[in-house]
């Protein structure tokens, strides 16, 4: 029998990434029983002490066991913890030793949203891949440079490490443990019983580019600025070097550096979003918006759009516009 370890962190915690693995795994071992078969998992909360941590001034839960009691588990869950990032990471460093020292005797660790942040703050990250919530992309690059953040993923998986993207996407990794842990066919009855998508690989569709500003390059700053008022027209990065009076294989370097963008992913980007936008409320099809924005080849266009966003034009529009799937 494999035990989980979830763990109930000091802070800002959103309940839903505590309560959901415990259920879930919890009902698979029901599953299996109505099967006739042994149940596979033996689910406890676990605290840095015995204390009650409350969460929205509303929600309590009990830790059942504490890192000081339990010597041995076999996969440690980090739910995703909200707030400011370093306050979050300072309360619940104790935990973070721990963690290491079970992933060094065996044990599997796994980190849903932004309990990236977690994670990588024990170290195990440190040089491999992983993911987590879109929007805390940015946050997370500056705070961990040494982890290759593959914002676009639902799922990561390396060396007994997994990593979930943003909210939901939590449930995918479970049905992928699932999956691993037992079989295909327990992964889809789990998929059917809770309405997941199963097999869901890329957060893309998701994503709202907003530029990336966070930084103190204000030279680059102003390029972005002026990138995002003039998306319609044919912008170079030769125009832009000589705008700003910046040799061009400098000037490709500081925004890249600023930005985690080269400045021709950053103008696809932004004529990529302006078109979601439109999509999203107007019945334009997908020519009309591909001229707005200032592309001529339509097979460039589609690609470009598929490789940002995960969808063709015509399913991201039927995917978000009720009207453009009535027509």
């Amino acid at each position: 029998m494999k035990h989980i370890s979830v763990l109930v962190p000091r802070g800002d915690v959103a309940l839903g990434t505590i309560e959901g693995p415990f259920k879930f795994f919890s009902f698979v071992n029901d599953f299996l029983t109505a099967m006739g078969r042994e149940p596979a998992f033996l689910v406890q909360t676990v605290g840095i002490n015995n204390d009650v941590q409350k969460y929205g001034g509303v929600f309590s839960v009990s830790p059942e066991a504490t890192i000081k009691s339990l010597n041995q588990t076999d996969l440690i869950i980090i739910p995703a913890v909200n707030g400011d990032r370093e306050s979050v990471i300072e309360l619940n460093q104790e935990f973070f030793p721990w963690i290491a020292a079970q992933h060094k005797q065996g044990a599997e660790v796994a980190s849903l949203c932004v309990g990236a942040f977690l994670l990588a703050a024990t170290g195990l990250l440190a040089g491999r891949s992983c993911t987590t919530h879109w929007m805390s992309a940015p946050d997370f690059r500056r705070m961990f440079p040494d982890v290759n953040l593959m914002d676009n993923r639902v799922i990561t998986d390396e060396n007994r490490v997994y990593t979930s993207g943003g909210a939901n996407t939590f449930w995918n990794l479970l049905v992928y443990l699932i999956e691993k842990y037992i079989d295909r066919e327990m992964a889809i009855y789990t998929t059917k019983f809770f309405m997941i998508e199963i097999d869901r690989n890329t957060q893309s569709s998701f994503m709202m580019f907003t530029g990336q500003k966070e930084h103190e390059d204000e030279v680059i700053r102003k390029a972005q600025e002026f990138i995002e008022k003039s998306f319609q027209e044919k912008i170079t990065v030769d125009q832009l070097s000589e705008m700003f009076a910046i040799g061009r294989r400098s000037f490709e370097r500081r925004f890249k550096k600023a930005t985690s963008n080269s400045v021709m992913e950053y103008i696809q980007r932004v004529k990529i979003e302006a078109v979601k936008k439109s999509f999203e409320v107007t019945r334009k099809n997908v020519t009309e918006l591909m001229y707005e924005v200032g592309y001529t080849d339509t097979k460039a266009f589609r690609s470009t759009f598929k490789k940002i966003t995960g969808l063709s034009p015509i399913e991201y529009r039927n995917k978000y516009n009720k009207s453009a799937m009535s027509a």
